[in-house]
């Protein structure tokens, strides 16, 4: 269950970075590099944090190959993607589930508290689209009223609550993964937000 999540946010997040390079109307090469930024980014940054080095994706060319086929079928079927703010909203959303669960399992993994163990998945599963973002001279998500870092904080809180009722690991890593998906949903769909603060 976990190499499949692993497949899947990867997937996702390559798909939500070429998403949103073709809307900025790159060209191919430049569409790319986003969608693989936006595929590693996150996860470089932990374990180079962690000191895994070298980083996950340079181990492991499963990474490229998967970031390359995201890449091909968001370009072929672009025109399907009739809604794009849609498709990208979802893709961002499934990724964010599942790196998070991705860097929860590797802090556990290296002994780390379960506090560290959180940030870890926070980093992983926002940083990817920090500089995604960054790239394409847009605020960060993660900067903005939109409630985005603080569902990975609360996905990794309730992971380490099942977690200590013994459930199997594929029931968790989809529980936690659902919550974080879901939260994020009803966020959109409710339009819950943070407050903003002002120095006046």
């Amino acid at each position: 269950m976990f190499q499949i999540l692993d497949i899947i946010g990867t997937m996702a997040f390559a798909m939500s970075g070429a998403l949103t390079a073709m809307n900025k109307k790159m060209d191919p090469f430049g569409v790319f590099i986003i969608a693989f930024v936006t595929a590693v980014g996150g996860g470089t940054l932990r374990d180079v944090l962690i000191g895994r080095t070298p980083v996950g994706w340079m181990l492991d060319l499963k990474y490229v190959y998967v970031i390359g086929i995201s890449f091909v079928l968001a370009v072929i079927f672009r025109k399907k993607f009739d809604k794009l703010r849609t498709s990208l909203f979802l893709f961002d959303t499934i990724g964010l589930g599942v790196f998070t669960l991705i860097g929860l399992e590797k802090g556990i993994n290296t002994g780390l508290h379960p506090v560290i163990c959180i940030a870890l998945g926070t980093m992983t599963a926002c940083f990817g689209g920090v500089i995604r973002d960054i790239l394409c001279t847009e605020i960060p998500v993660i900067f903005r009223r939109e409630i985005y870092a603080t569902i990975c904080i609360l996905g990794g809180t309730v992971f380490f609550l099942l977690r200590k009722l013994n459930l199997d690991n594929d029931i968790l890593y989809l529980t936690t993964s659902l919550v974080i998906i879901s939260v994020r949903l009803m966020a959109v769909k409710f339009r819950w937000y943070l407050p903003t603060l002002e120095n006046k």
